[in-house]
């Protein structure tokens, strides 16, 4: 089967070709062709996304990566087909929001043959609504054209798929993946744990009560008066100070020393809100903080992080006796919170049975591979969308 998959959630446009076999027990995702343009230099003004401008730039985007991606997976068959009146009017009328997508989306349809795929996949929430409606408009024109089903994806069912999917060469596989799996979702807008005790049957077992871990580290970058996005600033302070200490060293003082919350707390729910104060307090003591003060700051904050990630997960796969560990999300490719979870769990010690799986840095940021992961697992499963009741969805949630 070959999925092609869509993904506008917020700042990422992406369109990826996956050819993809087997079932649920072993399944093998070969990737034909992949494009994603980020908006990130675009928004870095307003020190986050802005979502009008996001959607903009996903009409903008959307025409060129199809043509870039049918090209690399060697479907781009160029031959003028006649569309019929009455289909140019419905799918001008599903693209009418969006200026200048209609126009360029029946020029470049219009000179070319319908690729061989059978199915198409687009995410449909969590997200920024304006931005994922741009993603799902463009598929129903697709999918209305072309006469393929469609799939609704939950994106954070792809970071999962995606995380499933140990880093090799040549073709993704997931094999092997024994139940129950926890899923440890960390990104700007999510924080998280997931039980999946059943092949795509979720449970939640914990959340954030405030911020998400990405928007706390944002919101602390911007503090310490540090670009965006701020998360990948932070971790190249905090590892700059690591890479300095001896090794029996701790990196901090007493005065930079920041509160790990609820890390002690009976639950699986996390609060990144007062962390953040905490840190806004400190460089209160501080008005002209130093360089090499902003690095210490910036390691104190990610270790902090790391510490409440850990112990909560620690907690959740005690309650749960999950076998799998899955981490996914953008804020997955940070390398501490990678290392610390990859030195628990090889230590052999509360965790001996718990199997780790982290994306690679390739997926662990918005792409539509991950989409056309967990689109193939639901089109196996004949789970294909009614165009016309699919809509966008900001808060879904895994279920």
């Amino acid at each position: 089967m070959k999925i092609l998959a869509i993904e506008t959630s917020c700042d990422e446009t992406a369109i990826a070709i996956l050819e993809c076999a087997r079932n649920e027990n072993r399944a093998e995702f070969t990737i034909l062709g992949n494009t994603l343009l980020s908006q990130i230099e675009i928004h870095k003004q307003y020190g986050g996304v802005f979502p009008a401008l996001a959607k903009r730039e996903h009409a903008k985007n959307l025409v060129p990566i199809l043509e870039a991606a049918l090209e690399e997976a060697e479907l781009l068959c160029e031959d003028k087909q006649e569309i019929p009146d009455e289909m140019r009017a419905r799918i001008s009328e599903l693209l009418a929001r969006e200026t200048g997508l209609a126009a360029a989306f029946l020029e470049f349809l219009g000179e070319c043959e319908p690729p061989m795929i059978d199915a198409i996949a687009v995410t449909s929430g969590p997200g920024l609504e304006p931005a994922l409606w741009v993603g799902i408009n463009f598929a129903k024109a697709l999918a209305l054209l072309w006469n393929k089903p469609l799939v609704a994806v939950n994106h954070m069912e792809g970071h999962i798929m995606a995380a499933l999917a140990p880093q090799q060469d040549g073709p993704l596989v997931i094999e092997d993946v024994a139940m129950p799996v926890l899923a440890l979702l960390i990104s700007g807008g999510h924080t998280e744990l997931v039980l999946m005790k059943d092949w795509l049957t979720y449970e939640l077992i914990g959340q954030t009560r405030d911020d998400a871990v990405g928007e706390a580290f944002d919101k602390v970058a911007r503090m310490l008066e540090l670009p965006y996005p701020g998360g990948p600033e932070i971790s190249r302070l905090a590892e700059s100070v690591r890479s300095n200490l001896n090794s029996d060293s701790q990196g901090s003082t007493l005065e930079f020393k920041l509160p790990r919350p609820m890390i002690h707390d009976a639950n699986c729910d996390f609060s990144f809100a007062g962390l953040k104060t905490a840190v806004l307090n400190l460089l209160k003591k501080y008005p002209s903080i130093t360089e090499e003060q902003k690095m210490l700051v910036a390691h104190e904050f990610e270790n902090a992080v790391a510490d409440v990630l850990w112990k909560k997960t620690s907690r959740a796969l005690e309650e749960t006796g999950a076998q799998t560990l899955v981490i996914g999300g953008g804020v997955s490719a940070n390398t501490q919170i990678r290392r610390v979870f990859t030195a628990q769990i090889a230590a052999d010690g509360e965790h001996p049975h718990v199997s780790l799986r982290i994306p690679a840095a390739s997926l662990t940021t918005d792409n539509a591979i991950m989409i056309g992961l967990a689109g193939y697992f639901r089109a196996l499963r004949k789970e294909f969308a009614d165009p016309v009741t699919i809509k966008a969805n900001g808060n879904l949630h895994l279920s």
